[in-house]
């Protein structure tokens, strides 16, 4: 090896390796500063494409689940104007049969009145729950699609509740009651075998409520599971190891102290040189 004024090889080696540690240093306090293992595209481009999608998934279960609860509001909303429907449909039942009886001796126009009047409550409750005839009133007598997300399709994406078409209207007209009577027992006898109609068609709507309820439930599980899949997996990509940070912050403290001193004893050399011309 020669010795030169020139050229100061160690000095240069010693400050390649002092940006080095610097570059690590500055790098482990991002990190820990930050709290993410990747900053930049370059601290890992593949992992950052792969934790990007997570991360996207991830925002559109959250954006899923909420879209599923303000359906099964929804839903629970529609099951409960159905159960005060039924109720009605229930006290309908009993005027017509005390109607169609021979022993009753009571003013039938009065039980008719009651009757046709509980009529128009039935049509007014189902518009204000949206089963009823008419583009207002039926605007939930439609195949209801509730975008979720998480699947590997949008139509997997997606919980449909099929409240659509004639038979999941609860008015008095899509129960089969419009126009019935008990001023008479003849009356009163038609109206009781198209209540009991009514009421079947009425349990089949609130079967096809209810399950549209426990479906919705069923993919808010689902989608909260992989919430917590995906967010875990995003983690394990984007987040920093503090434990293991902390740890290289020290190593990277001690290199870059024990760099600046080896620099200035490499710059230092060359005086050295001095003597062999004394």
């Amino acid at each position: 090896m020669s010795y030169s004024f020139q050229t100061n090889v160690t000095s240069l080696v010693a400050q390649q390796n002092l940006r080095v540690n610097s570059d690590f240093q500055s790098r482990t306090i991002t990190r820990l500063t930050s709290g993410y293992r990747i900053n930049s595209s370059g601290d890992d481009a593949a992992g950052l494409a792969v934790a990007n999608k997570l991360r996207s998934d991830t925002t559109e279960l959250q954006q899923g689940v909420r879209n599923a609860n303000d359906g099964v509001s929804i839903l629970q909303i529609v099951d409960g104007g159905l159960n005060n429907i039924s109720n009605i449909l229930d006290r309908l039942k009993t005027l017509a049969t005390q109607s169609a009886s021979d022993t009753f001796s009571g003013s039938r126009a009065t039980l008719n009145t009651e009757f046709t009047g509980l009529l128009a409550e039935i049509d007014r409750q189902a518009a204000n729950i949206g089963l009823s005839s008419g583009t207002t009133g039926g605007r939930f007598n439609v195949s209801l699609d509730v975008y979720i997300g998480g699947g590997d399709t949008q139509a997997h994406a997606k919980v449909t509740i099929d409240l659509s078409g004639s038979a999941n209207k609860v008015d008095a007209v899509g129960l089969g009651v419009n126009g019935n009577s008990v001023s008479s027992k003849a009356n009163a006898l038609t109206a009781l075998t198209n209540l009991t109609s009514a009421i079947s068609a009425m349990g089949l709507v609130q079967g096809a409520v209810g399950t549209g309820e426990n479906t919705l439930s069923y993919a808010v599980q689902l989608a909260q599971s992989q919430i917590s899949s995906f967010s875990a997996a995003q983690s394990a990509i984007r987040d920093a190891d503090v434990a293991t940070e902390a740890a290289n912050l020290t190593k990277a403290q001690i290199l870059q102290q024990s760099s600046v001193a080896a620099l200035a004893q490499a710059n230092a050399a060359p005086q050295a040189l001095l003597k062999l011309l004394s």
